[in-house]
């Protein structure tokens, strides 16, 4: 009934996970290494097939891509109106049928819910919350055994700050769940890896494009596809963390609510770290860091001062100045602000936390992946990140160098 298809020739790694008969696929690929474009041309395949396939990706510039692919591959049958168009909402159909082609933009649970298929295709998962999947993705998938597929790229510490996902690393755990299934002889998990440089469509100029400004590791990460979740000369390592974690708070003597502010609601996080002391140990209970407008992190730091009982929001002043002060005195006239302003280099203020962190002097109540992955994956010389600013003023107001030299140590517990 389909004539007239046109698909672009599958480079060989997309013919790798196109042919794959596999129920769960996950494929890791570089930055234009191909993977949406290969999975465009396999959605085609599945819709003449006579499935039901749903594609969804967390920006509407990431499903352009993908359905630029299958709407140029079914042209013909659509001009010749065999198959219905909606632009607009994004689906291809054959009247009369559940044949159909649809794709949408999903970051998490809620904005998957509402469509059903039996082929199902997640792009960049690593930006999802991981909810997409388990609480609508499989279920979806039940009552016809379907079929779904994982696409993602490991993401840079600057891409992290753009995910949902409650674990950052949730798309390379999977990876390496499909790899060792696959290993093992699974034929229903499989698994495939793929660089920027795979693709032999992709030219030079292209290729020095996306990596100008990157970083060795952000292109480790992003053009080799490579899931690295320590940085070499990170100053934080996950033993470190791991080793000194613990699930309950002791009482503490002191509480600060630490703010990295930005000044833009669409800018970089705002770090919001609650950190705690007891003697000359330091405790992070709390993340609120989140990306907003001035009044959004002021209102979460003001929450969190009154949610742990601090004793005073510490803030840097470099971004905005006393404006930082006003906007927390905006939502709450009466929370006591130090502000704190960097005089010396991120590195040389993270250094010293570091080493109290390495001496088993910190502790993380609980888990933090956001957080610890951005201590673990910030180098200094890099760009660094709202949460780790934000626990590094915590930490220097309650345990650095300057707390002791200047606090009263009345009743301090050793």
């Amino acid at each position: 009934m389909l004539h007239d298809i046109h698909l672009p020739k599958p480079h060989p790694k997309q013919e790798a996970f196109i042919r794959n008969p596999a129920k769960r696929k996950v494929v890791k690929a570089g930055r234009r290494g191909g993977k949406t474009v290969g999975m465009g041309i396999l959605a085609v395949e599945e819709f003449i097939a006579g499935h039901r396939i749903l594609y969804a990706a967390p920006t509407m510039e990431q499903v352009g891509r993908f359905w630029t692919t299958v709407v140029r591959a079914l042209h013909e049958p659509i001009r010749l109106k065999v198959l219905h168009k909606n632009e607009s909402e994004h689906y291809i159909e054959l009247p009369g049928t559940e044949q159909r082609i649809k794709a949408k933009t999903a970051w998490n649970a809620d904005s998957m819910r509402g469509d059903y298929a039996d082929k199902l295709i997640l792009d960049e998962f690593q930006l999802m919350n991981e909810d997409v999947w388990n609480l609508v993705g499989a279920p979806m998938l039940l009552d016809n055994d379907g079929d779904v597929a994982f696409i993602y790229t490991p993401p840079s510490l600057r891409n992290r700050a753009k995910s949902k996902a409650s674990d950052p690393q949730h798309a390379a755990k999977l990876f390496k769940k499909a790899m060792k299934l696959m290993n093992g002889g699974s034929t229903r998990w499989a698994a495939f890896h793929f660089t920027s440089m795979d693709n032999p469509h992709l030219s030079k100029d292209a290729l020095d494009e996306i990596t100008t400004d990157m970083t060795s590791l952000a292109y480790r990460m992003e053009i080799l596809a490579e899931d690295i979740d320590e940085a070499p000369g990170a100053l934080w390592t996950r033993k470190t963390i791991e080793d000194n974690r613990i699930i309950v708070a002791p009482d503490f003597h002191r509480i600060v609510v630490a703010v990295d502010p930005s000044t833009t609601s669409t800018g970089d996080e705002a770090g919001v770290v609650v950190c705690g002391k007891r003697g000359d140990e330091g405790f992070v209970t709390d993340d609120r860091s989140l990306q907003g407008s001035p009044l959004t992190w002021a209102k979460a730091a003001v929450g969190a001062y009154h949610d742990h009982k601090a004793d005073v929001v510490v803030a840097e002043s470099n971004q905005g100045g006393e404006m930082v002060e006003i906007t927390i005195h905006q939502v709450d006239p009466d929370v006591p602000v130090k502000l704190v302003h960097a005089s010396r280099g991120k590195q040389a203020r993270a250094e010293p936390i570091s080493a109290k962190a390495e001496k088993g002097k910190i502790h993380h109540v609980g888990s933090f992946p956001l957080l610890e992955d951005e201590l673990c994956l910030w180098i200094p010389g890099d760009k660094s990140p709202g949460r780790l600013d934000a626990m590094v003023w915590g930490m220097t107001e309650l345990i650095g160098k300057q707390a002791f030299d200047s606090d009263e140590l009345d009743g301090v517990l050793t």
